[in-house]
């Protein structure tokens, strides 16, 4: 896989909104229910690279990817509330689950975009987002993923891709919890809110003018006017 460095997408700094804000829990919305018609041939991933909101709004455009959903994983306390992650002690990070077909794009494909759209060095922290549910993390769900996350983040530190270690987690899948209703496909249906206007907007266009090879058909066209 060729990594393409393009560090000025994690530089959206200096903002006064955080992603850990309360939002209406009376707006719901239903989820998205299409799955590939074999099912068999796709592949789960599960990542963690600051606000879900922000992750979930960049791996939905990939050609390939059928389905995200924002959850929790990696803490000790079961079906966890946004509520509690937010109180920093359920040891949960914001996740997304990504079902993906493998024969449209990799899970080194997904890595790549994962590297490259946040900043893997920072602890615990993704800009003004701070606390442990942001930690950069992969939750491998095979042997075949951890080996791949590891010799990435290897071969990245060896790079010298960024001044300071990476300290990505690289941990086994052991649960995951869907996150409430009103956190799925967030950026859709808050696009004029402002962490979405501020934040997740300027990271969506840097990361479409990258990857716009990679879109699917209909934001490869938006991406090709910018």
């Amino acid at each position: 896989m060729k990594i393409y460095f393009y560090l000025s997408i994690l530089s959206v700094t200096h903002l006064l909104f955080s992603c850990a804000q309360k939002e209406n829990p009376n707006k719901s919305m239903t989820n998205d229910l299409i799955y590939a018609s074999n099912l068999e041939r796709t592949d789960t991933a599960t990542l963690g690279a600051g606000c879900f909101w922000c992750v979930e709004a960049v791996f939905q455009q990939l050609n390939g990817v059928l389905k995200v959903t924002s959850g929790y994983s990696g803490g000790t306390v079961a079906n966890p509330t946004y509520e509690q992650v937010c109180e920093k002690n359920t040891g949960h990070a914001e996740v997304i689950q990504v079902v993906f077909d493998p024969a449209i794009i990799s899970f080194d494909e997904l890595l790549e975009v994962f590297w490259q759209t946040h900043d893997p060095t920072t602890p615990n922290q993704q800009g003004n987002d701070v606390g442990p549910q942001y930690r950069s993390a992969i939750f491998y769900h095979n042997e075949e993923q951890r080996q791949k996350a590891i010799y990435y983040k290897t071969e990245l530190d060896k790079s010298g891709a960024w001044k300071s270690p990476i300290i990505t987690e690289i941990s086994p899948l052991k649960n995951f919890y869907v996150a409430e209703d009103y956190h799925q496909k967030y950026y859709q249906n808050n696009a004029s809110q402002p962490y979405c206007y501020f934040v997740i907007r300027p990271k969506l266009e840097k990361f479409e003018k990258v990857f716009k090879d990679k879109l699917k058909k209909n934001n490869q066209a938006e991406a090709r006017k910018q």
